[in-house]
């Protein structure tokens, strides 16, 4: 007999194991849905138990894929309907909850990835002439997509490996590709013209935009609208789990451009104070600026690199509270 976890989050059963077959040949559970085996202790995941297997292939060519399995492009559409068809609900304490947990259980493997991503978003943001900052910007999906792809085997319950990291690159790479510019292109036109607000919509409306495309394979734009629709619901919910999650890198971020902008206001009154205006003292102040401000931007990027295992964790608990465990709860 078993207990189980429904797409509504709450408690059913106890049920047989036939029942759950049941179940899961109507589409109502996946591999992902939580059970908890009569005398255990511990919530495990239907796909972890092999009495399920057989029920979990026929599942899958059906309309309703299986974690981390491609949606069938003629049952994308299906799929689409019944995750909008339930009202998503995203427990925020929850997720960072059990970040915390992924994280310190397999921090070698999680940092090292995430420090490779990190690592090379700052070795672009020293090339010259905005070069590397354009291939980064092309690649951000790409990378994302494989840094989402460890995350999510890990928290599955799925052996991964540092290789992992760079499967965006083997994987659906156009489609990533394409969901990093464009989502990317479209909130920084909202951030930059639109007033901020509309940028800031779009950043929370699509942040699932990019797993989407690397674990379910979907085309961007439709891989943009699912995650737009489905988080128009809980829109406040992830922009307080992000707010959280990304909080250490935040207050950082917010003293760093205090301090600069009180440096630079110091400095600009000296300059207007002197007079005539004399190019190589501006030259030089330019420089003593360049030298106080580096530092501090070193400080906040090591922040961000400290901070990003534990926030895309979370993230990812979201990703899957959101679109992969989120079929009809039993009756």
């Amino acid at each position: 007999m078993y207990k189980i976890i429904g797409g509504d989050r709450k408690e059913y059963g106890p049920v047989s194991a036939d029942e759950l077959r049941r179940w899961l040949g109507e589409g109502r559970l996946n591999g992902q849905s939580l059970a908890l085996e009569e005398g255990a202790t511990e919530w495990r995941p239907l796909a972890s138990f092999p009495e399920f297997a057989e029920a979990l292939r026929v599942q899958a060519g059906g309309a309703i894929p299986p974690s981390s399995t491609p949606v069938p492009p003629g049952s994308a559409q299906i799929w689409t309907e019944q995750l909008l068809a339930v009202q998503p609900q995203l427990r925020i304490g929850h997720c960072l909850q059990r970040s915390w947990k992924l994280v310190t259980e397999n921090f070698g493997l999680l940092f090292g990835a995430t420090f490779v991503v990190w690592l090379i978003a700052t070795i672009c943001a020293f090339v010259p002439f905005g070069f590397g900052w354009l291939l980064y910007y092309v690649l951000q999906g790409v990378l994302y997509g494989g840094l989402y792809l460890v995350f999510l085997k890990r928290l599955r319950g799925q052996p991964a490996t540092f290789a992992d990291a760079f499967s965006g690159f083997n994987i659906a790479f156009g489609q990533l590709v394409l969901v990093g510019l464009v989502t990317g292109l479209l909130t920084g036109i909202g951030l930059v013209c639109c007033l901020v607000i509309p940028g800031i919509y779009l950043f929370v409306a699509w942040k699932f935009s990019v797993p989407l495309v690397a674990d379910r394979r979907l085309e961007f734009w439709s891989a943009m609208e699912l995650s737009r629709k489905v988080v128009n619901r809980v829109w406040f919910e992830v922009l307080a789990l992000l707010l959280l999650a990304f909080l250490p890198s935040i207050l950082m971020y917010l003293f760093i451009e205090v301090k600069i902008s009180m440096s630079m206001m110091s400095v600009m009154q000296d300059l207007m104070s002197s007079g005539r205006p004399d190019f190589s003292r501006m030259v030089s102040v330019g420089l003593k600026m360049a030298k106080t401000s580096f530092p501090l931007m070193m400080l906040w990027k090591l922040v961000v690199l400290l901070n990003l295992p534990f926030a895309l964790g979370a993230l990812m608990y979201a990703y899957e509270d959101l679109f992969s465990a989120r079929s009809a709860p039993p009756p």
